[in-house]
């Protein structure tokens, strides 16, 4: 996958915490950092969203819909 250069800005306070994660080696250098934080924050997003979206399900229905499917299949292959 390609890269493509951006630019952007941060607090200065939060580029001295960089640096030194840097100069710690927790990073091998700042660009490597952002990209995995962003990185990071877009997964825990789409989680998030994931999580929020399976809210939203019926148990009761989600249940019922199940019983119904495997009932059918179970109709095709009655030797199950």
């Amino acid at each position: 996958m390609g890269t493509t250069k951006i630019a952007i800005s941060i607090d200065k306070q939060l580029v001295q915490k960089l640096d030194r994660m840097v100069r710690n080696h927790i990073f091998p250098n700042r660009s490597k950092a952002i990209q995995q934080a962003v990185e990071e924050k877009i997964i825990r997003i789409d989680k998030n969203r994931l999580a929020r979206e399976c809210a939203k399900l019926d148990p009761t229905f989600e249940k019922h819909l199940a019983d119904e499917g495997l009932s059918q299949d179970l109709e095709k292959w009655p030797e199950y």
